[in-house]
């Protein structure tokens, strides 16, 4: 049987009900990459051993930075390094992003928060 095909945009309006609730689309490895809805502002977290990477599939969003933003459109790819704090947030109505990042990434990274998720689904 062949690998499954997802279409990660159509996948996430389907099964994703809510914003910053990360879903695996797929294992990588020792890594996944995850899809999420991203909503108003995310908690100001680090990862202080994982680089975390983000793809936007639709819409715009922000990464802030204590040191100023960045913002980013369809198509637009970034590399958060370990340890560098950081807070995405949208800039468009529930963007759609893709993550990659190890599979014991917290989405919270150091900080604990009601917006923590320890039990991902899957799409």
């Amino acid at each position: 049987m062949p690998p499954r095909k997802i279409n990660l945009v159509e996948a996430a309006d389907a099964k994703i009900a809510k914003v910053f609730d990360p879903h695996i689309a797929g294992d990588v490895n020792d890594s996944q990459a995850k899809v999420a809805k991203f909503g108003e502002a995310f908690d100001w977290h680090a990862h202080d051993h994982e680089d975390e990477a983000f793809l936007v599939l639709r819409g715009r969003i922000a990464i802030d930075f204590r040191d100023g933003p960045v913002e980013l459109g369809e198509g637009d790819f970034i590399v958060v390094p370990r340890g560098v704090e950081h807070r995405p947030r949208s800039l468009s109505l529930e963007p759609v992003v893709l993550m990659f990042e190890p599979a014991t990434t917290l989405n919270t990274g150091n900080a604990k928060s009601e917006l923590t998720v320890s039990e991902l689904k899957r799409l």
